[in-house]
């Protein structure tokens, strides 16, 4: 990852103790770049933020529709959840529509991200599910895919496994690229993830804020899947996670995807405009500072959605005793081509 940029200033006291580096490309749905930092060209792993495109064969195919999915659980096919109730109950229900259950699922246990729910857990003496994992959403999906396409859902986290093949079908055809093109590896949840130019993902995005010149049937799918999210924000991600309260925010008019190794992708339907970023060394902590940053740079957020975002914007260090010390500061500035 060449001429990369710094991105985020981590200060402490009236020093800036660290710095992060990373890359921006801001594209419309026709693929011309608005806005970029470092090299918007630089290869990336999409990781979770290609999850609301791998939701789309599930909805194209018509295999939600046959299954019943509600709209939670088609946000949920979408979705990094922290593992609360309301996520586990929908995933279950997603799972027991197509005949499966949870000792179906591939993607292996973790703690839920929700730290009330973990300590619930520990407190009754139970142990996480792979329910709880935060990409159980996407796993029943893809088990929801495989029993509607009737092939069978041994290994269906294969790479040469027909709903990963018609996955990654979708996934470079939204990113405007040839199959071949897409570098692909094993995601943390044992499915494979899709690698592509920053500007490619963020071209993906723009099209599903605005899927016109797309195929009928494609757009239908885009359009339901992107009404799911936005009217249940808390599915995507839960309790005062960025991406749920992004949605919340802006009332649904940026819908973004967050993705592990500092990794983020939106969506603005309403200017046709898709962005991608990539924090150059994988720090979460740096990322939702720059994505907040350049949204308010390239002018899609108020003055009332930055101060209800601040905490992310620009959150405070703290030290053991729960005191300020320092913050992460966003310090970057966008480029127009």
């Amino acid at each position: 990852m060449s001429r990369s940029e710094i991105i985020v200033h981590i200060i402490r006291g009236s020093i800036v103790e660290s710095k992060h580096r990373g890359h921006i490309a801001a594209v419309d749905a026709q693929g011309c770049l608005h806005y970029y930092l470092g090299q918007h060209t630089c290869f990336v792993y999409a990781r979770s933020t290609a999850k609301p495109l791998q939701a789309i064969p599930v909805v194209e195919t018509g295999a939600a529709k046959k299954s019943g999915l509600s709209m939670k659980e088609i946000a949920l096919l979408c979705a990094s959840h922290s593992g609360e109730p309301e996520h586990t109950d929908a995933a279950r229900s997603i799972l027991e529509k197509s005949g499966f259950t949870p000792d179906d699922l591939a993607c292996g246990a973790h703690e839920p991200f929700h730290q009330p729910t973990a300590a619930a857990l520990r407190r009754q003496g139970k142990m996480p599910t792979p329910l709880h994992n935060n990409c159980s959403g996407k796993h029943a999906g893809m088990l929801t895919l495989a029993a509607f396409q009737n092939v069978p859902s041994f290994r269906y986290f294969s790479p040469d496994h027909p709903v990963q093949q018609q996955m990654l079908q979708v996934v470079a055809d939204m990113c405007g690229l040839p199959e071949e093109d897409v570098a692909l590896g094993i995601d943390g949840c044992g499915v494979p993830v899709f690698g592509m130019p920053l500007n490619r993902l963020a071209y993906a995005f723009a099209r599903l804020g605005k899927p016109a010149g797309l195929a009928p049937s494609r757009s239908e799918a885009i359009g339901i899947i992107m009404e799911a999210v936005r009217n249940n924000p808390r599915y995507i991600a839960g309790t005062d996670r960025f991406d749920t309260r992004l949605i919340e925010v802006t009332k649904g008019r940026i819908i973004g995807k967050m993705g592990a190794e500092g990794v983020y992708a939106l969506t603005i339907p309403e200017h046709g405009l898709g962005m991608a970023l990539k924090v150059e060394d994988g720090a979460e902590r740096a990322l939702y500072p720059a994505v907040v940053e350049a949204l308010a740079q390239m002018h899609q957020l108020n003055e009332t959605e930055q101060e209800e975002l601040k905490r992310f914007h620009t959150p405070a260090l703290k030290n053991w005793q729960e005191k300020e010390v320092g913050r992460i500061v966003p310090s970057f500035r966008l480029q127009r081509p």
